[in-house]
């Protein structure tokens, strides 16, 4: 059992939040610290504002037992987690803004001994930057107490769960702990084994970061190749599926599926990060992320080429929004990026999007007049193209005799015509 009795979770969003019930669950007292007033409001009132299978059971009763609270403001506490967004700009550096935000927050709060655990995905020595801009807040606060300061200690833990296995993987998968010094690793390893039951792994906090980097860059490239087949197979006329499912009869190849792209939160993320901290040796990671990006144009074309000669008023569906199935998770979404560009560039044609896992297309969406949400049903029959973006455990029911006559783009290779 570890020493620590009060933990603040800095940002209460995909990872925050089950992390910050599943403490609290354990029977640590925890207060949730977000900046938007309604997440806060749903919180103490024992809800959620996302889909994740099993957490609102256990954000209420984490709430009703009185273990979890929620608020704007960073209290005092022995220890923080920050898990805040950490997007990349246009160069593909890291923006660390929320990160600073967290630590101004945190830094009048401390008294010395406190542990600040950095869980964002971030870039190399990014927990390091979080340090010297808390210290350089607080000069009379250090990491190792040199010159009569009190000490704080750091550490970084990332996340390495799969969205919609989320309350399961916290729990039962491996943990990364790295220090900025043993103390810390060894404190953050305490707090953790409140409720990990995979291993928990200690190490220094620069390798950490980079660990959850490579795992899902190593991910990313896998990806890469597959697409990059299926833009091949394309050309030269024959089917990538049953091609990637012959090639992995040979008992030491294992090709992943090819998609409409990559997204969310991590994979089509953190192999920048890697980029921008080696630019010169990381050659195979760059490309694979050029591949991936490249894919929703390629499935924008042949939407395009399927569109030439048809009467203007031949209707589109697009099966799927979510970045993978059977979650309501947009971030990062090739589905989004593939809807929004073909909303703008067929013009008036109407464009029938079916995503069951939300009710109201997002906001990149809503402003195009020639897109609608409709059911699925309704999107097939009003529909002369279908082109499914995501495989939805729904969309595998649909039928052949509903795909009749009609033009089918298969970027996951689920359907049959």
């Amino acid at each position: 059992m570890t020493s620590i009795e009060n933990v603040a979770v800095i940002g209460l969003g995909y990872i925050g939040l089950p992390t910050a019930s599943i403490l609290a669950t354990n029977g640590l007292n925890v207060i949730g610290v977000d900046v938007d007033q309604r997440t806060v409001d749903a919180v103490n009132r024992g809800e959620v504002t996302f889909v994740e299978p099993d957490l609102a059971v256990q954000v209420a009763g984490a709430v009703s037992q009185g273990r979890l609270k929620a608020t704007t403001d960073t209290p005092a506490a022995q220890a923080y987690i920050v898990a805040v967004p950490t997007p990349f700009r246009d160069d593909h550096s890291a923006d660390l803004s929320y990160i600073e935000a967290a630590a101004s927050g945190i830094a009048p709060q401390l008294q010395g001994g406190e542990l600040i655990i950095l869980e964002s995905t971030s870039p190399p020595r990014a927990t390091r930057h979080m340090a010297e801009y808390i210290l350089g807040l607080r000069p009379d606060l250090s990491i190792d107490g040199a010159g009569d300061t009190s000490v704080i200690h750091f550490a970084h833990c990332p996340e390495r769960v799969l969205p919609g296995r989320v309350m399961i993987e916290l729990v039962t998968n491996d943990r990364i702990v790295g220090g900025m010094t043993p103390e810390a690793a060894a404190m953050a390893k305490e707090l953790y084994a409140v409720f990990c039951q995979g291993e928990i792994l200690v190490t220094d906090d620069v390798t950490a970061e980079m660990a959850k980097l490579v795992e899902n860059s190593y991910r990313d490239v896998n990806i890469a190749f597959a697409n990059e087949l299926s833009v091949i197979s394309d050309k030269i006329g024959i089917n990538v599926w049953e091609l990637i499912k012959l090639a992995n009869h040979h008992p030491r190849v294992n090709i992943l599926q090819p998609g409409p792209g990559v997204g969310g939160h991590c994979i089509a993320v953190d192999p920048w990060f890697i980029v921008a901290a080696a630019p010169e040796e990381s050659r195979l990671i760059r490309t694979a992320r050029e591949v991936n990006d490249a894919k929703p144009r390629w499935v924008i074309d042949k939407v395009h080429d399927a569109v030439a000669g048809l009467p203007a008023d031949a209707e589109i569906a697009l099966l799927g929004l979510s970045f993978k199935a059977n979650i309501d998770d947009l971030r990062e979404s090739p589905a989004i990026e593939i809807a929004a560009r073909l909303a703008d560039e067929l013009g008036g044609r109407r464009i029938n999007i079916s995503e069951p896992h939300v009710e109201s297309l997002p906001d990149s969406l809503a402003g195009f007049g020639n897109c609608k949400l409709r059911s699925l049903e309704d999107a097939l029959y009003r529909s002369t193209i279908v082109v499914l973006l995501v495989d939805h455990d729904s969309f595998r029911e649909v039928r052949p005799i509903q795909l009749e006559a009609k033009f089918l783009i298969d970027t996951r290779g689920v359907l049959k015509a």
